[in-house]
């Protein structure tokens, strides 16, 4: 009986033995399969974005189309992390891209110069811009009035350009005035002082004068002079930054174009004036006051302006501009097409 019970133990034994190490082997295949699962899910961990240093000034007209990419997600969906950094105007902008700080950057109509000049190429067209303006103080109220007058205006921007033009219209240089060369900033304060006698300035310094002194008068505007002469904003990059980062551009582009696309649209100005408003640390009303500083183009206006030939003619005819006033030297003088980079705006189209 008792050789019964010990067989019948360890028979017990034996068959929980079994019924374990079956155990044991089932767990050792659920895990197997666990460690595979989380394997395929380190793969699909997303790429870091490329951060792009991008420079802009304090105005609606430079920040509309980026500020809206950046908040749609527009960069992102093209790998790109934009940091903005704010400068004064465009010369300083394309001196702080040959130094290697900044990687895009937008200029005004006064800066293109210098693309002609070839330190820096325009990678897309922005719009045509409204935003630059001649202002008088109480004792100017015509264009004419600026003879003998000391009028304040920042070199090599498109303050310059509007105020040549402005003095051309009616006969008049710069040796029939007193030229005082000072930022933005400076003008405002120049003006509401009574320091200067006029001036040549864009948005927001331009409303802000206007508003601030009411016996100050709008001379003339980027409108008063549509027929010979276009005022064109731009993104540009240095030639040797492209050389190098061409796809990256078109990446930069194509982000940018949807930004425009959302921002022209009247139902998102609003939308758009928040985002101004809040980057450059102004009231909603002030940003809002400048969304008629430009004709904002879509992706589609810039595909049309390409292919029938305008964009190129807008440029050649700034350049122009440019030659009449003795902005640039005869020498400067070149094709379009080697400071405008239709193929980068076209690569981002496609």
């Amino acid at each position: 009986m008792k050789t019964f019970r010990k067989l019948l133990s360890l028979m017990l034994a034996m068959m929980m033995l079994m019924a374990l190490f079956t155990a044991c082997g089932d767990t050792s295949t659920d895990d197997s399969t666990d460690d595979d699962s989380v394997v395929d899910t380190n793969t699909d961990e997303e790429e870091e974005l490329i951060e792009l240093n991008v420079a802009y000034m304090p105005n609606y007209a430079s920040l509309w189309s980026v500020l809206t990419a950046i908040d749609q997600g527009y960069f992102a969906e093209e790998g790109l992390e934009v940091n903005l950094i704010e400068f004064a105007d465009g010369p300083t902008i394309i001196a702080a891209m040959e130094g290697g700080s900044i990687d895009f950057g937008y200029i005004g109509q006064g800066a293109h110069k210098l693309c002609v000049q070839g330190n820096a190429t325009i990678i897309c067209m922005s719009h045509i811009g409204n935003a630059d303006a001649v202002i008088g103080s109480a004792n100017v109220t015509s264009l004419e009035d600026l003879a003998g007058k000391t009028v304040a205006y920042s070199s090599g921007t498109s303050s310059e350009t509007i105020l040549l033009s402005a003095l051309n219209s009616v006969g008049l240089t710069m040796d029939d005035i007193t030229a005082m060369d000072m930022d933005s900033t400076s003008m405002v304060t120049a003006m509401l002082s009574g320091s200067v006698d006029a001036c040549a300035v864009w948005s927001p310094a331009s409303l802000t004068i206007l508003e601030e002194d009411e016996t100050c008068t709008l001379l003339c505007d980027n409108s008063t002079f549509a027929d010979t002469t276009v005022s064109i904003a731009s993104w540009i990059a240095t030639p040797e930054y492209l050389s190098e980062n061409e796809e990256l551009a078109i990446k930069f582009v194509r982000a940018l174009l949807k930004g425009m696309t959302y921002g022209a649209d009247e139902a998102n100005y609003e939308y758009v004036s928040e985002l101004v408003a809040e980057q450059c640390a102004v009231d909603y009303e002030t940003a809002y006051e400048q969304r008629g500083d430009g004709e904002w183009y879509t992706a589609d206006m810039i595909s049309e302006a390409i292919s029938d030939g305008t964009m190129e003619a807008f440029y050649q005819l700034q350049q122009d501009n440019f030659l009449s006033a003795g902005s640039i030297e005869e020498s400067d003088v070149c094709d379009v097409s080697t400071y405008v980079a239709f193929d980068i705006m076209n690569g981002a189209l496609s």
